[in-house]
This record gives C-alpha cells, sequence and structure tokens, in this order.
C-alpha cells in the first residue's frame, strides 16, 4: 500500500538523489506514516489539523455527536444517550473522556468521515453495530428528522449495508407508538449456538467457519436487495445475520478460535 508519506517521500528522494534516493525517502515516509497512523490522504490532512487517529469507539462518538446537533439542537436526551452508550462499551475513565472529545468534536460538523467508515466496513457485525448506536441517538429526543435520516442512510450505504436493512434497523429503536417495541433475548447458550451453525462440539475449526460463511452468505440482507422484498422482510434477515454472528461468537470464544 502506498501511504502518503510513504509516496511524498519516495518521490521527493527519486528528485534528489535518483532511486537510491527513492529507496530512502519510502522508508523514511513509511516510518513516518505508521508513526502517526496514517493510512491515506484524508488521515493525512487529520494530522495536519492537528487530530490524532480515530479509534473504533471515538468513531461512534463523533458520529453520535453529529446527529445530535444535526437538526439544528442539541438536547439533554441527546447528551444522555451519549452516556448510556459509554455505559453500554463498559468504557474506561480514559476511553470516557475521549468519547466526550469525540461528541464534542461530532457537534461541529467538520470531519470527513469516509475514510473511517471504510476502516470499520470488514469487521465482522461493526457496521451494523453502528448504525444501531446511531438509530439510538436519532429516536433519542423521540422524534427522527429528515437529516438524521439523511446521515443515517449514508453512513450505512458507506458501511456496506443496504438502503432497505439501514430502514429496518430503525424500527429496533422507534418509539412504540411508531412500531412495536423489540422483545428483549434471552443470552445465546453455547448449545444454541451450535444448532443455529448446524455445528456440533466436536467440529474441527474449519468446518465451524465454513458452515458460518456459508449460513452468513445465505441469509445475508443484501441479497433480497433488487428482489422486491419488503423492510419486514429485510429486518427478518437482518436479524437472522445478527443472530449468526452472536453464535459465531459464542462458539469462538468456547473453542479459543
Amino acid at each position: 500500500m502506498w501511504w502518503p508519506s510513504t509516496l511524498v517521500g519516495a518521490s521527493a528522494g527519486f528528485a534528489v538523489a535518483s532511486i537510491p534516493g527513492a529507496l530512502l525517502g519510502g522508508l523514511l515516509g513509511q516510518a513516518l506514516d505508521r508513526r502517526l497512523r496514517v493510512r491515506c490522504w484524508a488521515d493525512l490532512v487529520d494530522r495536519l489539523r492537528g487530530h490524532g487517529p480515530l479509534g473504533d469507539e471515538e468513531l461512534l462518538f463523533l458520529l453520535l455527536g453529529r446527529l445530535a446537533k444535526s437538526e439544528g439542537r442539541v438536547e439533554p436526551s441527546h447528551v444522555r444517550q451519549a452516556r448510556d452508550e459509554m455505559q453500554r462499551l463498559n468504557l474506561s475513565e480514559p476511553a470516557r473522556l475521549r468519547a466526550i472529545e469525540a461528541f464534542n468534536r461530532g457537534k461541529a460538523g467538520k470531519d470527513r468521515l469516509g475514510h473511517h467508515l471504510r476502516r470499520i466496513k470488514q469487521q465482522a457485525h461493526a457496521s451494523e453495530g453502528t448504525v444501531r448506536a446511531c438509530w439510538r441517538m436519532v429516536w433519542a429526543d423521540g422524534k427522527a428528522g429528515r437529516r438524521e435520516h439523511a446521515l443515517v442512510a449514508d453512513w450505512g450505504a458507506q458501511l456496506g449495508l443496504g438502503r432497505l436493512q439501514v430502514q429496518a434497523l430503525a424500527r429496533d429503536y422507534a418509539p412504540s407508538t411508531a412500531w412495536p417495541s423489540p422483545v428483549e433475548k434471552p443470552a445465546l447458550t453455547y448449545a444454541a449456538a451450535l444448532r443455529l451453525l448446524g455445528v456440533n462440539a466436536g467440529s474441527e475449526p474449519r468446518a465451524i467457519k465454513q458452515a458460518y460463511r456459508r449460513l452468513l452468505s445465505q441469509h445475508h440482507p443484501d441479497k433480497l436487495q433488487g428482489q422486491g422484498a419488503s423492510i419486514a422482510q429485510v429486518r427478518a434477515a437482518t436479524e437472522r445475520t445478527r443472530e449468526l454472528h452472536l453464535a459465531y461468537a459464542v462458539v469462538r470464544k468456547r473453542h479459543g478460535l
């Protein structure tokens, strides 16, 4: 991967001392990229603005801060929801302070978020978890504005979620006057996780992983896009996908995978 400082260093080195200079400049630039955790030009712009690298949790609270301010005013309910998210994540005191800083930074709405969202797109169920947290913030004051809907839809798309899937997730956190509240489900047991994946306790790790990927491919809501599926169908597929993620996490933990 050609990271910014690596590319600049190699180019400058080549201009000064041809190929040897390019090699030396590239190595120095690569060291700088790694030290500053710069992976793209947008990261470099962030560092030049004095912003350090964003962890996944900090990114989440930056998104939540932008949502809270998007309709013009941050309500006390938004602040309470941000605190609830910190408690949900069981953040340490230093992490909590960073989350508060990110939330306040998000309210300014000046950050370019695309490169950050692409970073977490490939993480297992991180995209869905991020969108769920966003909808919890949207509905914190009991209503969802047009700007809030547009932001979550845009972020969901950048995270790889389909439009109908993003809408289906909204239903889980809307007030009961809009849709019935979701029923809290008990924690998934190891035996139930094995049944969901169609494997047994003696299955090889490779077989477990293959079963998980096969089922995920069969039930992922993205497969319904363009097929005239209803929101209810997408929601059901989203819930099934969530259960598969949880089941695989439970089995992985038990097997030490």
